[in-house]
């Protein structure tokens, strides 16, 4: 049985909604091919692993600290997951041992925002040479952060709304970054930069409410971009499942909200009382009713974003509409739900979608193996350590 490591929770204000997208990964695994074993960080970033794990209500009533602690060793060709024991008696002098809890063949990240779909927890899997599914470091480092993943898309001629940005320490000059701000033109949309869910983010139409925004925003991190905000527009996302060489497009929906934007309550916080809270409650059209021309350019314009941050697996590309204009909002590496709903619709099931982001993984995997990691210079003979220090020395 091939051991798929689904990992989640994580240090994050997303916290919760990785918990969600994590049991809905090993729920929908194929159990015929796979055995998933949960890895829970949790918020204080301690590693459990266990049975209990797979069941809700072990992390509604707060009891996932009774699961078995694990960890994993960073080391290349390290796939193991171990546990702790303590050893000895009472004529012995007791110390620890580390045992080989399971063995990790694959691993699904499912750790939304920082941490985890930053790229940060990506590095660590490259370094122990495992495949994973989704968006290696760059793609999630450059996915992650709103202003490096705009000025991205711009350089690729991919539209996108009028922004600006500035830095928590540049609030000590508040007028001046409120004249920035305003430069763009009222309503405006303001946001931590590296942050998902809708979390921190506040629309503004005055000095004021801008004001109170910027110290909301500046609470979650220490860059805040500001938006354009449309007005009288329509929100349309799209997911993009495949590689570089082979890219699927979901059906598009279309988010319904009273709001101009999109709430945390709104994504997560559903009615139904028969399903964990996720994305696929929330008011929608899917699929959208579009033209079919702005169909294909939403469409084309998902496959440039997904291909210009190099991103792998699947994104959820949400775009903004506005009489016929179609601008880029952002791309999520890591999709609440894995976006499985925007191609369940379209006949693609939640397991053939997860047993699909693990083939691209191992494709990838195998792909990377073809590359040279050394170079046999022979510099170490060529070099004197000494003469070295010395040239070093007067150059500086």
């Amino acid at each position: 049985m091939f051991n798929v490591a689904v990992v989640f929770g994580g240090i994050s204000v997303e916290h919760e909604v990785s918990v969600i997208t994590g049991l809905q990964v090993i729920e929908n695994l194929d159990k015929e091919q796979f055995n998933p074993i949960p890895i829970y960080i949790s918020k204080e970033g301690r590693f459990y692993s266990g049975e209990m794990l797979k069941d809700f209500k072990t992390y509604k009533e707060g009891k996932y600290r009774e699961a078995t602690e694990v960890f994993i060793i960073p080391q290349k060709g390290d796939r193991f997951l171990y546990s702790t024991k303590v050893v000895g008696g009472i004529f012995k002098k007791t110390h620890t041992e580390n045992n080989i809890y399971a063995r990790i063949d694959a691993i699904f990240p499912a750790l939304h925002g920082t941490f985890g779909e930053d790229g940060a927890i990506q590095g660590l899997f490259e370094y122990m040479n495992i495949p994973y599914v989704g968006c290696g470091v760059l793609a999630g480092a450059c996915g992650m952060d709103k202003v490096i993943m705009k000025d991205i898309f711009k350089a690729n001629n991919i539209p996108v709304v009028d922004y600006t940005y500035f830095y928590r320490s540049e609030l000590k000059d508040l007028q001046s970054v409120l004249k920035k701000c305003e430069k763009l033109g009222y309503p405006l949309i303001v946001k931590p930069a590296n942050l998902g869910s809708s979390i921190g983010i506040s629309k503004v139409k005055d000095t004021l409410e801008l004001t109170k925004a910027l110290e909301v925003a500046s609470n979650y991190d220490k860059k805040i971009i500001v938006e354009k905000c449309l007005t009288d527009h329509r929100e349309i996302n799209v997911a993009v499942l495949g590689d570089q060489d082979d890219l699927k497009v979901s059906a598009c929906e279309e988010p319904i909200t009273a709001e101009d934007i999109l709430t945390y309550g709104d994504k997560y916080v559903g009615s139904s009382k028969t399903k964990m809270a996720s994305q696929e409650n929330q008011k929608k059209k899917l699929p959208a009713d579009l033209s079919k021309e702005v169909h294909n350019k939403i469409c084309q314009l998902a496959k440039e974003s997904f291909k210009a941050i190099d991103a792998t697996g699947v994104s959820r590309i949400d775009f903004l509409l506005k009489n016929d204009e179609v601008y880029v909002n952002e791309i999520n590496t890591l999709p609440g739900s894995i976006a499985f709903y925007l191609f369940e619709v379209e006949g693609l099931s939640f397991k053939d979608l997860l047993t699909k982001l693990l083939e691209i993984a191992i494709k990838r995997f195998k792909e990377k193996e073809e590359n040279v990691y050394s170079y046999d210079s022979n510099l170490f003979n060529k070099t004197s350590y000494g003469a070295k220090i010395k040239w070093l020395k007067k150059r500086f």
